[in-house]
């Protein structure tokens, strides 16, 4: 069997959260097919005692738990022990940084990855210094634990691999695929309750189409999010979309900026890239 794309493990202590998101739509595709595997690791099952305690009080007092350090390491450890290659270890809070786009790409060049989700007050600072890579957020809120985050993480990396979409080029027209928002979209039928669809985008010219779109783009992106527009390589990445229409996005190995000794992603060969390509069945039937 072709080995995975991407790895990816995640540590929680409610495993059965992740059931049915792995087991529908696209990313039930992707894991059949063999371009991603994923591992759910249940930190409660290193506990050390017959109740499965996995937290205890925090250290100078103060409200709520913290998650215990030996069975969060142990599992850790044995991720460690049996992965082809080191992973990214990522630690899910909201004191992170914070996902965007180039942050998913950032995570897809690095490698496979390990996501630790939290839970109660967060976990202790030991093991985190000990083994985390990374601390990533996916918003300025607070939620009960990390499972709704790595599920983020998990359906934002894995729409790169080649093969996920069906058509590679899916990813770069939606909002953040390549620095703007989404331009609006229409289907069948061709008029509804006297709205009309656009008639640039019903008359086959597709550089038309795409200096509509793009324009389109630009202007819901300064009304909502004008701030994007100031990014510098903004005009270097649409010159690329433009230049390789569908190209799908290159994994590289990135130097580690942490403390942390880690093997560089393994990265795929063209040749890899087009058969996993090649094998991926389109996400949806054109219209």
């Amino acid at each position: 069997m072709v080995a995975a794309i991407m790895i990816i493990d995640i540590l929680t202590i409610f495993p059965e959260i992740f059931t049915s998101f792995l087991s529908q739509a696209l990313l039930a595709k992707a894991l059949a097919k063999g371009l991603l595997a994923v591992s759910i690791h249940d930190i409660r099952a290193r506990a050390h005692d017959r109740r499965g305690t996995v937290d205890d009080r925090p250290y100078g007092g103060g409200p709520g738990m913290v998650m215990k350090p030996e069975p969060l390491a142990e599992t850790l450890d044995g991720i460690l022990a049996s992965a082809p290659s080191r992973p990214l270890i990522v630690n899910l809070t909201p004191s992170g940084r914070l996902l965007d786009q180039d942050l998913v790409k950032e995570l897809w060049r690095r490698g496979d990855l390990a996501l630790i989700c939290g839970r109660y007050e967060g976990v202790d600072q030991r093991v985190l210094d000990l083994y985390a890579d990374m601390d990533v957020s996916i918003g300025d809120y607070v939620l009960s634990g990390g499972e709704v985050a790595a599920m983020v993480v998990v359906e934002a990396v894995s729409r790169l691999i080649p093969g996920f979409m069906g058509k590679e080029g899916s990813f770069l027209e939606e909002s953040h695929g390549y620095g703007l928002l989404e331009h609006p979209l229409y289907t069948r039928p061709r008029v509804w309750r006297d709205l009309a669809v656009p008639d640039i985008l019903l008359k086959g010219d597709h550089q038309q189409v795409a200096a509509y779109r793009l324009a389109e783009a630009v202007a819901k992106t300064r009304a909502r999010r004008p701030e994007l527009l100031e990014k510098p390589d903004l005009m270097d990445r649409l010159a690329e979309v433009l230049e390789r229409p569908g190209a799908p996005l290159e994994r590289r190995p990135a130097k580690n900026p942490g403390k942390k000794a880690r093997a560089t992603s393994r990265g795929m060969s063209e040749a890899e890239a087009a058969k996993a390509e090649a094998s991926g069945e389109k996400a949806e039937e054109s219209l």
